[in-house]
Parts: C-alpha cells; structure tokens; sequence
C-alpha cells in the first residue's frame, strides 16, 4: 500500500528543508519514494509564472493528479512539496487518494520571510515577501496578497521555528510507523 503526504506551510517555512531530511530517512527506512516539488513542476506548467488564482487552480489540480497517478500505479510513495495555499487544494488531494496525510509546517510569518530573504536562489525565486510587499510581484503571494489556509486538522505538525528539520523530519516517521508501517 503506498501513501502520499503533503507538506504544507508558507514560503519559506521550511518545507523543503524538511523534505530532504525526510527523504534520507525514507533512503535509511528502504523506502520508496518519489518527491513532487512544485517549484520544479511549476517550471514545466507555468515558466513564466503569474501566481494567480486561477494558474494556481491549475497548477494544484495538475499536482493533485500526478500524485494520485503514482500512488495508485507504482510502487513509489509520494511526498507533496508545496505551499498548497488554499485547504480546497489540499482536500483535493485528500478525496483522491485514499492513503493521504497532511503534513503542515507551522512557522510565524516573520521567520518565513527572513528565511526566504535568505534563500541562495538556487531553483526558487528570491525575495518573494519584499516584492510582494512593494507590488512588484505578478499575482500574489501567500500569507501577503492572499490566503493561506492553515490545515484544520493536519495529520502531523512540525512548529519549524522550535524544531530542527531533522527533528520534524523524525516526528513524520513517528507518525508513518504508527499508522502505515507495521
């Protein structure tokens, strides 16, 4: 049986961070795996992206597929990276693929931002928040110009601000061990 987890938060939360630590344990584990990072997807389905509402309808609905697709025609397990701003996205993915978890990334919007100010720009674009904040940034930006719906009842939270990535990355394992490795 394979899963798919989402691994949800604001820019710059730590997501992707965690993610890499999650995949050395799932190396570790023998687990297989494959990662869907938005940041790369979005470069195949929107090169030059706008942030809209509207393109990230697309974009998350094209995410939510490729999920279900690998979930239920591999032996991969799938890991979700991305900001996934609207609970709608997300809920989709929960009714499509039946061995689902949320994985939400809690970080105070202040943090967020001064880690991705910090960002070495390698795959992401930098400076998200300033451009935001100054109107120069096509679209909008979750957690500024738009929503981010925290998870409700996410399956786990990681506080990302209080724990390393490889503690949250652990705390993720805890709870796959307890509900689908036995």
């Amino acid at each position: 049986m394979n899963f798919c987890l989402w691994v949800t938060g604001l820019p710059g939360s730590g997501k992707s961070t965690i993610v890499n630590e999650l995949e050395q344990l799932f190396a570790v584990t023998g687990l297989d795996y494959v990662t869907l990072r938005l940041d790369d997807i979005r470069k195949v389905l929107t090169p030059e992206p706008k942030y809209t509402d509207a393109e990230r309808q697309i974009v998350y609905r094209s995410l939510v597929l490729m999920a279900e697709l690998l979930v239920a025609h591999s032996t991969q397990n799938v890991i979700i990276d991305a900001t996934g701003n609207r609970r709608a996205f997300r809920e989709l993915a929960r009714t499509r693929i039946p061995e689902f978890a949320e994985i939400y990334v809690k970080c105070p919007l202040e943090i967020c931002q001064s880690r991705e100010a910090s960002r070495d720009g390698h795959g992401v674009e930098k400076n998200l928040y300033q451009k935001a904040e100054a109107g120069r940034l096509d679209g909008n930006l979750p957690g500024i110009s738009t929503p981010y719906e925290e998870p409700v009842h996410p399956d786990v939270l990681v506080a990302s601000d209080k724990l390393t990535p490889n503690e949250s990355a652990k705390r993720i394992m805890d709870y796959l061990r307890s509900r689908w490795m036995k």
